[in-house]
């Protein structure tokens, strides 16, 4: 193979690529307004629940005069809640994310009308009534719903249209948080399970989209502006410390949301009735520290810019911890961001006179993206998301130190992230741990049999039946050649239908092309043409033109590539070794 084949390329660069880009234009602007259409709806069951009164103002739950009525109105609220997934789709219960990796890997990325509508009702009245939620997950599962709908109504493949889910998905997180490139990322590091052209284009797109159309319904800036001094190099002690603390937090969050499910599994009651005593439980802790009902972005600017006193942020977190452990645990819905930026933010401004490195404004941020990437296994995403939430340049580093440690953390301690713990109780097992496959690593001409044996189509049955059919039998099916050119592949069950023993061997073939493989294709590829067609083996011709031999590709010839990372992997030696010379 010379350096101008140009068979071998990079990436798949189909034309399809246009049609999936357009598409995803059409997706991004639908999950921005899909993503407007749920705050609004937040805002309406807000001011109807708390103030009894129709308005899309933007009010704080805390401020509402109820008193002690105030246990009652999540309350009601998950009672709506609990009766709109039994009666309208169950798939509206939970925090969205492991409900769209469920739908993306398990049920071809198809999502129903139902979950479109439903979701955002759910999640309004959820958050509205008073649930310690973000936005964040109810949009991902939404604008998911609208990106799988758009999908289905073009002719596409199971692979496309989870690219087109996962880009509404992301283009409504976009539009809620103003945060593409973070967006982007949790595609990458949470949803797609691949990296190709196919899944990043579009994905890119939509949230491109999503991102200039924001402005335009939306106050457009950082959602929480700050500005911080550079740390000093003493302040990577104190980043060590703040990924441990903040690893330790999420498995703490973690932990305790799935036994406090569990408990909520051995009550004598349906379902429907959960988020209503998981409503309950937000209620009294609402009526004794207000400021942590709703969303709380307010009291997340807050915590950034140091306007809280740490008494206060102490009593604020925990009831914040246990309103969001029990709701969310009750099966009702709404999403994880916003909690746990709220709940690192806390952890981080309460400690950060403590910090030594330098300027103590910078810690709430950096707790905040730690205890997300932690959480999330996603440290590369929490990184951008904290830099596109304030457009700190300073807090990058520091909020980078403090992410992948604690990362490092959760993935050691924690089989499972609070994502797929979920989806693992039913019954599906997922591993996110991504490499390049070997097989695509390696192409047919590096593993194929070359110059193999094969039978002239002139030949009788009789003849071949006693030459490569006979005692000395060295393969189980060979190709058939004439002068060079194949013709197809011949084994003892191809025998059995010719019509006798002086029947020439070219009579067995009618005027389909043969299957073959070429030399420059990746044995991914053979390897799903065996699987499709139900073979074993494929002739390798030099092109599909003039069908001349030049080997012969088995399935055990596709092991070779894992031997090869298998040695990579797994085979550990020193390669040099301390005060040797370098001679």
């Amino acid at each position: 193979m010379t350096h101008k084949d140009s068979s071998r390329r990079d990436f798949n660069g189909e034309a399809r690529l246009l049609m999936m880009a357009a598409i995803a234009v059409l997706i991004g602007a639908a999950s921005t307004g899909t993503a407007w259409l749920l705050l609004r709806a937040i805002r309406l069951f807000t001011n109807l629940f708390f103030f009894q009164t129709l308005s899309v103002a933007d009010v704080s739950p805390a401020a509402n005069t109820l008193g002690a009525w105030v246990i009652a109105v999540p309350v009601l609220g998950g009672l709506l809640i609990g009766l709109i997934a039994r009666y309208g789709s169950e798939q509206i219960r939970g925090h969205g994310i492991p409900e769209a990796i469920e739908a993306i890997l398990f049920k071809q990325s198809a999502m129903s009308p139902k979950v479109a509508v439903l979701k955002p009702i759910a999640s309004g009245m959820a958050i509205g009534s008073g649930g310690p939620f973000g936005a964040e997950g109810p949009i991902i599962m939404t604008g998911g719903a609208v990106g799988s709908l758009v999908a289905q109504h073009f002719h596409l493949s199971g692979g496309e249209r989870k690219s087109l889910l996962v880009a509404g998905a992301v283009a409504g997180m976009t539009a809620v948080f103003g945060t593409p490139v973070a967006a982007v990322l949790m595609a990458v590091e949470l949803l797609l399970f691949e990296l190709r052209p196919r899944s990043l284009l579009p994905v890119g797109v939509a949230c491109a989209v999503a991102g200039f159309l924001r402005t335009l319904v939306m106050e457009p800036g950082p959602l929480f502006a700050l500005q911080t001094a550079p740390l000093a190099p003493a302040g990577l002690a104190s980043c060590l410390l703040a990924g441990l603390l903040c690893g330790a937090l999420a498995w703490t969050l973690s932990t305790s949301l799935y036994k406090v499910e569990d408990w909520f599994q051995r009550l004598p009651i349906h379902w429907m009735w959960w988020p209503a005593l998981g409503g309950l439980a937000v209620g009294i802790g609402g009526y004794f520290q207000p400021r942590a009902l709703g969303v709380g972005y307010d009291v997340i600017g807050d915590l950034l810019q140091h306007h809280m006193a740490a008494s206060v942020i102490g009593a604020l977190l925990l009831a914040k911890a246990l309103m969001w452990v029990v709701a969310l645990g009750s099966g009702t819905s709404g999403g994880v961001l916003a909690p746990l930026l709220m709940l690192g933010a806390g952890l981080g401004a309460v400690l950060a006179p403590w910090l030594p490195g330098g300027d103590s404004a910078v810690w709430p941020l950096v707790f905040m993206a730690a205890t997300l990437g932690g959480m999330m296994r996603a440290p590369v995403m929490a990184v951008v998301f904290a830099f596109e939430l304030t457009q700190d340049v300073n807090a990058m580093l520091p909020v980078l130190a403090a992410s992948v440690v604690a990362y490092g953390f959760t993935v050691l301690t924690m089989g499972r992230s609070i994502l797929t713990e979920k989806i693992a109780r039913r019954g599906h097992h997922i591993y996110r741990e991504y490499g390049i496959d070997p097989l695509e690593r390696s192409h047919v001409a590096e593993v194929m049999t070359a110059q193999p044996q094969s039978v002239d189509a002139d030949a009788s049955i009789a003849q071949t039946l006693a030459g490569v059919f006979g005692p000395e039998q060295r393969h189980r099916a060979f190709p058939v050649t004439r002068a060079g050119r194949l013709v197809g592949m011949l084994d003892r069950a191809a025998l059995a239908r010719a019509a006798g023993p002086e029947a020439l061997v070219s009579s067995l073939y009618g005027v389909n092309p043969p299957l073959v493989a070429l030399p420059g294709e990746t044995c991914r590829a053979v390897a799903t043409r065996l699987a499709v067609h139900g073979v074993e083996r494929l002739p390798v011709v030099a092109d599909p033109h003039s069908l001349v031999l030049v080997g012969i590709i088995s399935r055990s010839d596709l092991v070779k590539p894992a031997l090869g990372l298998h040695q990579e992997e797994h085979e550990r030696r020193t390669m040099r070794r301390l005060g040797r010379g370098q001679g």
